[in-house]
């Protein structure tokens, strides 16, 4: 694998990424969240971005889109569905599409529940995917623009990537996330032991990004709509796989 990945903190809970191929010598940026920490980081790594991949509309994802077009001639590329309401936008993207980065493919996964546009970006061969604001770490966006029936298609479609793929999310709310996580599945040894490490990286104030496609499976109880104890737990046992989703995302809301 030739891409290499620096992830850094961005306003209060927001997290930026740049990703630069070792071969190539190209950098892209995922999100602007905040143009002084992404110019930081640019200056500690020494990479130059070429490209910017926009997730989804909101402010606090597109707000350094212009500034960092203008210092470092940025090819903005986003979502079709979105495009009016994303700064700069130079290219838009729909799901199936396939971008070239450095060496490897990058496929355009449209993830919409949180925007109504919101996509994904996944590099196979280096097996990694960006989900901003569809898939958190033991979480999921919550619902501003579209059902829940529609966030549930798509995290169909990411928890369907390799359990290995790495997962880059929009924020650090695993903490939280965590402690929602128990309540629904409290029986499941391999999310205590996972809520345990979380409460360490935090209280160190280390990242607790990235996760893993895997790690979501066995523990995201947003991905675990099919589990027979959080069924049980919430008295749904012959309900759908969506509405079972439906009913954990009511309850995030008001946890």
């Amino acid at each position: 694998m030739t891409i290499q990945i620096d992830q850094f903190p961005c306003r209060a809970d927001n997290f930026g990424v740049l990703i630069h191929d070792s071969a190539s010598g190209e950098t892209a940026l995922i999100d602007a969240p905040e143009e002084t920490a992404i110019l930081e980081a640019i200056k500690r790594t020494g990479w130059k971005p070429s490209v910017l991949f926009i997730t989804h509309h909101h402010a606090d994802h597109v707000e350094a889109n212009l500034s960092l077009k203008q210092k470092f001639d940025l090819k903005i590329i986003g979502p079709k569905a979105e495009a009016s309401k994303i700064p700069g936008i130079d290219q838009t993207v729909a799901e199936g599409d396939v971008l070239t980065f450095g060496g490897e493919e990058v496929r355009v996964i449209e993830t919409p529940g949180h925007t109504a546009g919101h996509v994904s970006y996944y590099l196979p061969k280096s097996g990694v995917a960006f989900t901003a604001d569809t898939l958190f770490a033991l979480g999921c966006g919550r619902l501003f623009e579209a059902p829940a029936p529609v966030m549930y298609e798509s995290l169909k479609k990411l928890a369907a990537l390799p359990p290995e793929t790495q997962v880059y999310c929009g924020h650090e709310y695993t903490l939280s996330n965590a402690r929602f996580a128990l309540t629904v599945d409290p029986t499941n040894p391999k999310l205590k032991a996972r809520a345990e490490k979380i409460e360490k990286l935090r209280a160190e104030g280390k990242a607790t990004l990235p996760t893993s496609i895997g790690e979501e499976l066995e523990t995201n109880p947003f991905l675990r709509w099919d589990d027979a104890a959080i069924r049980k737990n919430l008295g749904m046992e012959n309900a759908s796989d969506a509405e079972v989703f439906t009913e954990i995302r009511k309850r995030k809301d008001n946890f």
